[in-house]
């Protein structure tokens, strides 16, 4: 008789403050990559949609959308870090730090910084700071983040460890690709007039339109990202049979309708912070909203940042509501996510 060679995953008692994980399986990029991200999502930047339109801005080709990076990153670690999980809770401190071209190779790996048990006894807390590499071991993105996990019995837990995590990304520790101008900036190829000087801090953007959630298109989106997250594929692991819908997707699906006011929030470049604020299911109508939180120069004179807030709720939210009185999250709100973006200047 065999040993046992299957692997359930990792438990909350699995994880030690300290312990750096590699993930398998290293990931080949291809043009192929970019045409399935803009089939699942209405994603039309110019940037990543042209590879004449991105030479014009100084870059050799173009990248492949920085969603689609994070979302092959975060599907490394998913085996390790939230096969088990209840929830995916949030994310900080995440910054692009170069852009990733077809042909590339990606692997990630995981520290951990934080544990800590939950009350029931049931479940904890995991904060972990993810990596992610370039065939030439160059980093191209790195990012904390926070998920529930489910304890394997009722017995000790690790002591708890929480981690002081910066509220945001401060402007000047965000990375410009090298080359990158917007000098020669067409915006009429782009969509849109709406340049830096066009927002103000405070002003709020109705994206408009809206996209129904499908179940095939987001399990074609999980295998993509090899997400292995048994919630998000297999219907007997939630009350109902619903599969949980992969926040990834309703990021990049909030982010995509985006496209309808801020067209020319070319990249992004930091996440300051995030939560899945109510989970989502096949059949929901997602609509998008943003606010300007912040704006910033940056080292090149074309280019400039904005900090904006993305929120994905539900069709029939009321317009720029985002917390009830209690100061919860509404039952219609998916998303809350705070990133920075560049746009010409």
């Amino acid at each position: 008789m065999s040993g046992r060679k299957t692997n359930s995953g990792r438990f909350f008692e699995d994880y030690r403050v300290g312990e750096v994980i590699a993930h398998a399986v290293p990931r080949t990029v291809s043009g192929g990559e970019r045409a399935l991200y803009h089939a699942l999502y209405p994603a039309r930047g110019a940037l990543y949609s042209s590879d004449e339109f991105a030479r014009a801005c100084g870059l050799p080709m173009s990248p492949i959308d920085d969603l689609a990076a994070f979302h092959l990153v975060f599907g490394k670690t998913v085996p390790d870090i939230s096969l088990n999980a209840v929830a995916n809770l949030g994310y900080a401190e995440g910054r692009w730090l170069r852009p990733v071209w077809p042909g590339d190779t990606l692997r990630a790996s995981s520290e951990v910084i934080g544990v800590k048990e939950n009350s029931n006894g049931t479940s904890g807390v995991v904060w972990v700071r993810t990596t992610g590499v370039n065939q030439h071991d160059v980093p191209v993105i790195d990012y904390v983040r926070w998920v529930m996990v489910r304890k394997r019995g009722t017995g000790a837990a690790p002591e708890p460890v929480v981690p002081v995590l910066a509220k945001a990304v401060e402007a000047t520790a965000l990375v410009v690709p090298e080359g990158l101008h917007f000098e020669g900036y067409d915006f009429t190829l782009a969509g849109e007039p709406h340049r830096w000087a066009d927002y103000a801090v405070g002003e709020k953007i109705d994206h408009v339109d809206g996209m129904t959630i499908e179940e095939a298109e987001h399990m074609l989106a999980t295998r993509l990202w090899q997400n292995t997250a048994k919630v998000h594929f297999d219907a007997t692991q939630r009350a109902g049979g619903q599969r949980l819908i992969y926040g990834g997707h309703v990021i990049s699906m909030a982010r995509a309708l985006s496209f309808n006011g801020l067209a020319n929030a070319q990249m992004i470049v930091a996440l300051n912070g995030g939560a899945h604020a109510n989970p989502c299911f096949a059949g929901d109508t997602v609509r998008a909203w943003s606010e300007v939180l912040d704006k910033a120069e940056t080292a090149v004179p074309s280019v400039g940042a904005l900090r904006l807030r993305l929120v994905a709720v539900k069709h029939g939210a009321e317009a720029f509501a985002l917390k009830g009185e209690d100061g919860k999250y509404r039952p219609e709100v998916l998303l809350d996510l705070d990133y920075w973006a560049l746009i010409p200047r």
